[in-house]
């Protein structure tokens, strides 16, 4: 059935990015109409800014709403959004943001301070299920009111002082808090539109659907048809429209990666979301190839169900990571695509540097779990190991199951899933092992090792340690340098990898390919597409 279904999916791509026009390819009528047609890699789960979590569900939210802040391109700095400006005090507690008077929603309505006040309740709210909530843990009583221990949100550090300034008050000094207003977990949601389609905490509630949806951003949502594309129109009631140089953007499901690759070779897309494994070479030899290869923010890990056994051991675990030889999987599979990762937290983030505490070591792993009770991987009950549909996951995921083999000779399975379906799997922890993709939402090694704590809406492992917990959420945020800082990190860091409720294998970095009149798209760290910047341009003859 899983076989039938892509197949139908490819039929559906192949038709949606056929021209409708004299055979005109889609980059041609879109260099002319200044349309954009972006590669998404899966079908988006939602559009709800406080629900989704994944990198698809971004780029298309990033086109329709707008933070206080957002996120140069080039620099990755922070620059104004719905904000025209904010002030910082002395002591670093008190952040104010100042609202932008021509900031408006798509319907005309004015946005004001009070909308960010009743949108980061509902973010905060415990009944809203919103996995990103401890992305406002920094601001004071946050974390009570959205764990349940303080119902008065009242005494939550947000207040609107009138209708265009924000004040919000934070625990301890956070260097990365304005970073945190481009997440779209940060982002202000229209107020009457959700009420009018369930309610605050309701999720999944038509309120995203075209002809429902208002945003704030450059672009409205005009068209989304499943499983085929999403297409979004130049708003007109933006306040920078002026500087919006395309007219729209087309996002397409591209989840069948092959296929991805061949409708940019026939001129359907102008941008890919990822490239083949096995095309690296021939792009990486082309002259003047469009494959675009640059460092990435983010770690490529397997989850560990430490509630399950044999998990549950972290004997087991450890001989599982440990038997990984993630140099010659970076050197074959991944064709020297991807960096091998010891740690959750890349190396050189902000400076920092992870613990790197273990190695590709075959004897002590065999030791390991002939101390756990399966000598020789006899006895072994087996495990699981669940990905999102990709042949690149599936050829990593074959690549350690036979190293897992001949290692410690013990069997897993391997099962892949749809995206949506992926992602039930994940949060209701429906798993042995699943294979996970974490990318810096901002620039500060934070942003990795939260993902762990106790209770954390991405924290699918079951692990929960209370003196991790102490330095993430309290220690580090009061440290009063950055060296201090990050010393604490590594503290806890290497608290994390001795526990290994995750199983870290590479480091990533992008892979896309991009048509020449592409513009405005620059390579970055953080691999961040600020569509406003972008504009299509024929190259010179």
């Amino acid at each position: 059935m899983r076989t039938a279904a892509n197949l139908l999916a490819g039929l559906l791509l192949a038709l949606a990015f056929t021209g409708c026009s004299g055979g005109e390819s889609n980059v041609a009528r879109g260099n002319r109409e200044g349309v954009l047609h972006y590669g998404n890699g899966a079908e988006p789960q939602g559009l709800d800014p406080h629900v989704v979590t994944g990198v698809p569900e971004h780029h298309v939210i990033s086109a329709l709403f707008e933070g206080l802040a957002t996120k140069n391109p080039y620099t990755l700095e922070p620059e104004p959004g719905v904000a025209e400006r904010w002030q910082i005090s002395d002591d670093g507690l008190t952040v104010t943001f100042f609202i932008n008077p021509r900031a408006r929603w798509s319907n005309g309505d004015a946005i004001t301070a009070h909308d960010y006040v009743w949108s980061w309740q509902r973010a905060l709210n415990p009944a809203m299920g919103n996995q990103y909530a401890y992305m406002l843990y920094p601001v004071k009583n946050a974390e009570a009111f959205a764990t349940g221990k303080l119902d008065d949100f009242a005494r939550v550090g947000v207040q609107a002082l009138d209708d265009l300034t924000l004040q919000v008050t934070l625990n301890a000094p956070t260097p990365y808090f304005i970073q945190l207003m481009d997440h779209y977990s940060t982002f202000a949601v229209h107020r009457p539109t959700v009420e009018k389609f369930g309610g605050a905490a309701t999720r999944f509630t038509r309120w995203t659907r075209v002809g429902n949806i208002v945003g704030n951003g450059p672009f409205n949502l005009t068209e989304w048809l499943l499983n085929r594309r999403i297409t979004v129109r130049k708003s007109e009631t933006y306040w920078d429209r002026d500087n919006v140089k395309l007219n729209g953007v087309v996002f397409y499901p591209t989840e069948n990666i092959p296929t991805e690759e061949r409708m940019f070779r026939v001129g359907q897309l102008h941008y890919t979301e990822v490239v083949p494994l096995d095309k690296i070479p021939v792009y990486r030899a082309m002259p003047d190839s469009p494959f675009r290869n640059a460092p990435y923010l983010g770690t490529y890990y397997f989850l560990v169900n430490t509630k399950r056994a044999p998990l549950d051991d972290v004997r087991v675990r450890k001989a599982l990571s440990m038997a990984v030889d993630r140099e010659k999987l970076a050197r074959t599979v991944l064709h020297g695509s991807g960096v091998p990762a010891y740690a959750i937290t890349p190396p050189g983030t902000l400076g920092y540097q992870p613990p790197r505490l273990f190695g590709h070591d075959v004897a002590a792993a065999q030791q390991l779990l002939a101390e756990a009770g399966y000598p020789g991987g006899e006895g072994f009950p087996g495990a699981e190991v669940v990905y999102n549909t990709s042949e690149d996951h599936r050829k990593v995921a074959v690549a350690l199951q036979q190293m897992w083999k001949d290692a410690l000779g013990i069997d897993i399975t391997l099962t892949n899933q749809e995206w949506k379906v992926y992602l039930t799997t994940v949060d209701e922890m429906d798993f042995d092992l699943a294979r996970r993709g974490w990318i810096g939402d901002y620039v500060d090694p934070n942003n990795f090792l939260d993902l762990f704590i106790c209770g954390g809406g991405n924290n699918s492992t079951g692990f929960c340690n209370a003196r991790f917990d102490d330095m993430i959420l309290r220690e580090a945020p009061r440290a009063p340098n950055r060296e201090a800082r990050f010393a604490i990190f590594r503290e806890a860091e290497t608290l994390l990898v001795e526990e290994m409720p995750f199983i870290p294998i590479y480091t990533y970095t992008s892979k896309h390919l991009v048509h020449p009149s592409v513009r405005g798209m620059p390579a970055n760290l953080m691999d961040h597409t600020n569509f406003k910047y972008v504009y299509l341009e024929e190259p010179a003859p």
